[in-house]
């Protein structure tokens, strides 16, 4: 290692004055970073490249293009910030500050992790971060553009508007990466993201991510990106290994009584449930006001402000339940979180994966309980399927199943004549009552005449 070490050095021409060479810098120096980028690693602690590291940061070294997918907690900011950085350090200049570099990020809170991820890698180097986002003064995002920056972390809306009002030159953009690219799609924004691409003028690197390659995600890189490495990390190692899973049958209308006492059994100090509507997210905050439940909520009706005060109390432990939405969930980061409830059953295993990618990270062990309605079994099975899960139901005392499962339309029985060939199926309209009728009539004319 340390003769591969000094060759690095004499390649890059570049000493590593004042690193140790421990476990953290002998895992990423492989990677050839900058020495100021390697010591800020190793100042974070950080032991092992995770998997999506190994595979992305040596294709974004070289200036591939990149089509990424894997969830969140996988190490993935730092997968595509570390070869951003090391690719700035060599072109920014003190008297020279443009925007060189681009992420556009679909949430507030994801572009706050992102941006503290790039400030605590960029402790040794000039290199400046502004945050463009809503929910913050424009002035405030102005007046740090107007002071030099070389990355801008963005929401695609208020990215959007600056352009449009002359407030930002992308001219020098030589990179562009979109996190959370799939989140982005769902909101709607592919307007202004290939708006916002189209005044990056200049030749750049571009880098997409998301939870999986979908068939839109496809579209939007066969458009932009330029013969991508295509990185697949498996969700699914981490879905069984550091997850441990459980399923509760329960009736619809007993759902929140037993999160209640699940939370309050369990004594879990950090518990983050899942709802798919801002309506029952409410009425469940109030349920669990009433049962002296220290719970704090956030949802898209949810100003920034708000958001940013519930995600304070609950990672300070000061309240037990944080309740949210998927949208709104997106880019939280909550450090080994020990427990996911999934109150209602999402419509789509890759929200699924979101929800359960929030525990288990890291390496470390995380629990996900899955609330199922008699209405829930089919869509679960389909789920488990997918990610090759086999959670057993429970039916936890006291609440016995009672609903009732949904009456399904019988299939139509085929006639004895259809049975035997003797009606074609699939023109058995020909053979109605009323057709039958028509024909009659039809013949008692041809005999009158």
């Amino acid at each position: 290692m340390q003769n591969q070490s000094l060759h690095n050095q004499e390649q890059f021409g570049y000493n590593t004055p004042n690193i140790t060479k421990d476990n953290t810098i002998k895992a990423f120096e492989k990677f050839n970073l900058h020495p100021q980028i390697l010591k800020a690693v190793a100042h974070e602690k950080y032991e092992n490249a995770t998997a999506i590291q190994n595979k992305v940061i040596p294709a974004a070294m070289k200036g591939m293009d990149i089509l990424g997918a894997s969830k969140s907690g996988t190490g993935k900011t730092a997968a595509y910030v570390l070869p951003l950085l090391n690719k700035l350090q060599k072109l920014v200049k003190k008297d020279e500050k443009v925007v060189r570099a681009l992420i556009i990020v679909p949430t507030i809170e994801l572009a706050d992790q992102v941006s503290r991820t790039i400030v605590s890698f960029t402790r040794y180097l000039d290199i400046q971060t502004v945050k463009i986002q809503g929910g913050s003064k424009k002035t405030d995002q102005l007046h740090q553009l107007k002071q030099g920056v070389d990355i801008v972390v963005a929401t695609p809306g208020r990215l959007q508007d600056f352009i449009h009002d002359k407030k930002i030159n992308l001219e020098y953009v030589n990179t562009v990466i979109l996190d959370e690219a799939d989140t982005m799609l769902e909101l709607g924004f592919l307007g202004e993201i290939k708006s916002i691409l189209k005044n990056c003028t200049q030749p750049k690197q571009m880098m997409c991510f998301s939870a999986t390659i979908s068939q839109n995600i496809k579209k939007l890189a066969k458009e932009f990106l330029r013969d991508p490495a295509i990185v697949e990390v498996s969700n699914r190692r981490d879905v069984v290994n550091f997850i441990k899973h459980r399923a509760h049958k329960v009736d619809k209308k007993r759902k929140a009584e037993l999160a209640t006492k699940l939370v309050k059994d369990m004594g879990i100090e950090q518990v983050l449930i899942f709802v798919n509507k801002k309506e029952t997210a409410n009425k469940l905050f109030e349920y669990f006001k009433t049962k002296e439940i220290w719970t704090t909520l956030i949802h898209g009706d949810i100003n920034r402000g708000g958001r940013a005060r519930a995600l304070t109390l609950f990672k300070s432990g000061k309240s037990q339940v944080l309740i949210a939405t998927d949208i709104a969930a997106r880019g939280i980061d909550i450090p080994q979180l020990p427990l996911v409830i999934n109150y209602d059953l999402p419509e789509e295993t890759d929200s699924f994966t979101h929800r359960v990618g929030r525990t288990g990270r890291a390496n470390h062990k995380g629990q996900v309980i899955t609330l199922l309605t008699i209405n829930d079994y089919n869509a679960f099975t389909t789920i488990e399927k997918h990610l090759k899960l086999n959670v057993k139901r429970e039916i936890m005392e006291g609440f016995e199943i009672t609903d009732k499962q949904p009456r399904q339309a019988r299939p139509r029985k085929k006639s004895l004549s259809e049975k035997k060939g003797k009606i074609d199926y699939d023109k058995r309209r020909k053979y109605t009552y009323a057709a039958q009728k028509k024909k009659r009539e039809e013949k008692k004319g041809l005999k009158k005449k």
